[in-house]
């Protein structure tokens, strides 16, 4: 009985086993679908406009999809979509229920512990949005009063950390995601939302008044951008590094850029008119996956 135990447990461990090693491509190969995580309102990103994903960094995966079923000969492969937070975007692709998260996620050290990141597509940093008529220009003005951050962000832990060690007395608080950060700003809830100062642009102009929100401060943190894969798939994260390294040289990437930084996009139909930073075509002149943060 004891015996019989054992062989099951170690055919059992055998299949666990197996189960983690293969990989994306080997699936996708063996008939299964793609899942590609998106969030709801990273926008000009990832988010959610009339029922399904769109943004910058979905129709950079969705192109990585396109090579993935040339790849494994599966012009049938599904793609599906899986919603995502901050909180659990990361549990996400380490636990194998995506395969790339594409939305707007820093790719940093502590990450890289459970995750793996391609190459870049955007730098930014970390800034603050206020009512238009406040006199926040910088965190330290924010002494003794809130602040909101989003829920599992970098922008969050790296404000938390200049709180304690410049002794600010900053009320932290933490939001489920950028929509409700952003409404605790409107509502007097929070003095200021601190995030990536892009999504903040994307979140105030698609406010019914955005003139009523700006966004002030030194860069806080220094963000670059990536989509993110799981950690120790080294097949499919070549194929999908080459096809960024591709669409960066070939410049392909430029237009998908301009379609959602320089005209007008869902749902307001309003243009961010966020050329390419120095800091983004200096690093794309040689593109790589490694950052130094």
């Amino acid at each position: 009985m004891r015996f019989g135990y054992l062989l099951a447990l170690l055919a059992a461990l055998a299949c666990s086993t197996f189960a983690q090693a293969e990989g994306v491509l080997d699936r996708v190969r063996g008939g299964g679908p793609l899942v590609i995580a998106h969030r709801e309102s990273s926008v000009p990103f990832s988010y959610v406009h009339e029922g399904r994903a769109v943004g910058y960094a979905v129709d950079l995966c969705l192109r990585i999809a396109e090579v993935v079923r040339q790849k494994t000969g599966r012009k049938d492969m599904p793609v599906q979509m899986l919603q995502v937070t901050p909180s659990n975007r990361i549990e996400a692709v380490k636990s194998g229920k995506a395969d790339m998260e594409c939305g707007s996620t820093t790719n940093n050290a502590e990450r890289r512990k459970d995750v793996a990141f391609t190459i870049p597509h955007f730098i930014t940093g970390a800034r603050l949005l206020v009512p238009a008529a406040s006199k926040v220009e910088r965190m330290e003005d924010l002494e003794g009063r809130k602040l909101v951050s989003t829920q599992g962000t970098t922008p969050l832990k790296a404000a938390e950390q200049a709180n304690r060690e410049r002794l600010m007395r900053i009320q932290m608080v933490e939001a489920p995601d950028h929509e409700a950060a952003v409404r605790m700003v409107e509502k007097g809830e929070a003095d200021a939302f601190v995030m990536d100062d892009v999504l903040l642009y994307g979140l105030a102009s698609n406010r019914a008044d955005p003139q009523a929100l700006k966004v002030v401060g030194r860069f806080v943190t220094t963000e670059p951008l990536a989509i993110m894969l799981p950690k120790g798939d080294d097949e499919f994260k070549k194929l999908v590094d080459a096809e960024m390294r591709r669409l960066i040289s070939s410049r392909e990437i430029y237009a998908i850029y301009d379609r959602w930084f320089m005209r007008p996009i869902p749902p307001t139909q309003r243009a961010l008119n966020l050329p390419v930073s120095y800091l983004l075509r200096d690093f794309w002149k040689y593109p790589s996956d490694e950052v130094p943060f």
